[in-house]
């Protein structure tokens, strides 16, 4: 998503509960000026609104079409619920697909029904923030900000990564070693207190109590999840929103297409020697977890240590990857870095100002346009056959 959404003060929040309808409504939300600087959206996430005027499902013609349209979605949903349709994967040469979860094989139902979820701010205690509000699709699916602060305006700890090709990366997150799985980083935006995000702890319950007043909800977990009987529960919301970013897929830069400028050519060079060791492979990252400098015991973020205990990792981050590296700014894991140029120089390294600027066209030549424009990972505007 685009833009950060208004919560709407004094509102009866029952109405982000209780409606079936999901409608759009805009992202315009004011925040606390200790959140810093904010990027500014132009896209809409989903909610599902409660407000009975002008509801589909009243008993007008228009109604008595909208409820035949579901009940034509939950019948071919359970036709087609024996053999889901597997997905296919249409990756580049030497590229094998990512490894999944025994339990959470790729079907298509699946994707979709993650995609819609994955813009769905029902999934958050207010409803106005979704995953998406975070992940931007503009940004290669990061956020354009420092940090982001969650639905109690509590200000975010770290800057939100970019989630291109994220399939085949685990562990995941900037200081959770064991945060291994897309299944399970879900939980963590959702239901987590360090800080609050999504603000559901203690909540899960209503996520499928929202969910579950929607008759296309309804049919798409039939779909997605035949074997439970399309049970509404958050532990298959988390599968579907993994199966929908395993799809975020990006191999379509001038790096990868062969295209790359003589100057971005001569930064490769530069960058396998001075780079690679950790931002190695096809990913631009080693998955691993290191620290730059000395470690600080009175930092306010003391990296991996605050998960494993232990001293050796304290203020070391995991290495992020640098595909569309140039899209996932400001950089660093607090956002503190405003530009790559700035974020190289914390490297610690004494480069030429000739070297920087090979490195960055480098950097920029990591870039897919066309990941961060595809139309099949953005807002979903139908679903069930009508318009959202």
């Amino acid at each position: 998503m685009d833009r950060p959404c208004q919560r709407r003060q004094g509102r009866d929040l029952d109405r982000a509960r209780h409606g079936a309808e999901v409608q759009r409504h805009s992202q315009d939300r004011r925040f606390p000026a200790r959140a810093g600087n904010l990027h500014a959206a132009d896209r809409r996430q989903r909610r599902a609104a409660g407000d009975r005027a002008g509801d589909p499902r009243a008993l007008t013609v228009a109604g008595l079409i909208w409820r035949l349209g579901a009940l034509a979605a939950g019948a071919a949903a359970l036709v087609g619920a024996a053999a889901p349709q597997a997905w296919r994967w249409d990756l580049p040469g030497g590229i094998a697909p990512p490894a999944l979860p025994a339990d959470n094989p790729m079907t298509a139902a699946k994707v979709e029904l993650g995609r819609r979820l994955f813009y769905d701010a029902d999934l958050s205690a207010n409803g106005t923030m979704a995953c998406a509000t975070c992940h931007e699709q503009k940004h290669a699916f990061a956020d354009g900000n420092r940090t982001h602060p969650g639905v109690t305006d509590e200000p975010g700890r770290r800057n939100v990564p970019g989630l291109a090709n994220a399939a085949w990366l685990s562990p995941l997150t900037y200081a959770d070693p064991a945060a291994k799985t897309l299944e399970q980083q879900a939980f963590t935006p959702v239901f987590g207190t360090h800080p609050v995000e999504m603000g559901m702890a203690g909540r899960e319950g209503e996520i499928a109590a929202r969910l579950g007043q929607d008759d296309c909800y309804r049919a798409q977990f039939r779909r997605a999840f035949p074997d439970s009987g399309g049970r509404i529960e958050f532990a298959a919301v988390a599968k579907a929103l993994a199966a929908f970013e395993r799809t975020l897929v990006s191999y379509g830069s001038a790096y990868d297409r062969g295209v790359m400028t003589a100057a971005a050519r001569a930064g490769q060079q530069d960058f396998s020697r001075d780079c690679a060791a950790c931002h190695a492979g096809a990913r631009f990252t080693d998955l691993g977890f290191h620290r730059l400098g000395p470690a600080d015991p009175a930092g306010g973020d003391q990296g991996a240590f605050e998960n494993t205990g232990a001293e050796a990792d304290r203020g070391k981050f995991r290495t992020p990857s640098l595909r569309n590296v140039a899209l996932t700014g400001p950089w660093w894991h607090d956002g503190s870095a405003p530009s790559l140029r700035g974020a190289i120089a914390r490297h610690g390294l004494a480069l030429p100002d000739s070297e920087v600027e090979r490195l960055l066209a480098f950097l920029n030549a990591l870039s897919d346009a066309e990941f961060a424009g595809r139309k099949s990972l953005a807002l979903p505007d139908r679903a069930c056959g009508r318009r959202l």
